[in-house]
């Protein structure tokens, strides 16, 4: 019997993160969302290119994700952009509020998908932004290995 491989429907992609930031570690944490904003993550039209995760008290929020009103939703609808609750365990909160507030780092969203029970996940990374020079460092290794796999195959380019 072949293994049934993991399915994830991403939603949102938060593509220059990778780009702009330095990723550390990776979490995968619940959002709590209402019935709304579920439906309308569905739909896909979800955006996290200007969002980042805070600490408000005890917690950690999703700040600044947008997720646009459920048309059909008329007047229990959600407001777009308000500050959500990230689903992690204690010792994972502390652990990412130490790294915050004592080392200066940044709490980054990297997608938001669907797991195979069909509960709405984020992928939160722990990331230190990158200098102008380590941006251009990317780029250059990424162009190589590019160059480099077109001279492997014999293309002409």
């Amino acid at each position: 019997m072949a293994e049934k491989k993991p399915t994830q429907r991403v939603a949102a992609d938060n593509r220059k993160a990778r780009y702009n930031y330095e990723i550390l570690e990776t979490f995968e944490a619940g959002l709590e969302l209402t019935g709304t904003e579920v439906k309308s993550l569905r739909g896909g039209k979800a955006t996290i290119a200007e969002s980042y995760a805070g600490p408000q008290g005890t917690d950690i929020f999703l700040i600044n994700a947008n997720i646009p009103e459920y048309l059909e939703a008329n007047r229990w609808n959600h407001s777009p952009r308000r500050p959500r609750r990230l689903l992690l365990h204690r010792r994972q909160i502390n652990k990412l509020l130490s790294a915050v507030e004592r080392e200066g780092l940044t709490l980054i969203p990297l997608k938001i998908y669907f797991n195979d029970k069909g509960r709405a996940k984020l992928d939160l990374a722990l990331a230190r932004g990158k200098k102008l020079h380590d941006k251009r460092d990317s780029e250059k290794k990424r162009d190589w290995q590019r160059d480099k796999a077109r001279l492997m195959r014999g293309d002409k380019g």
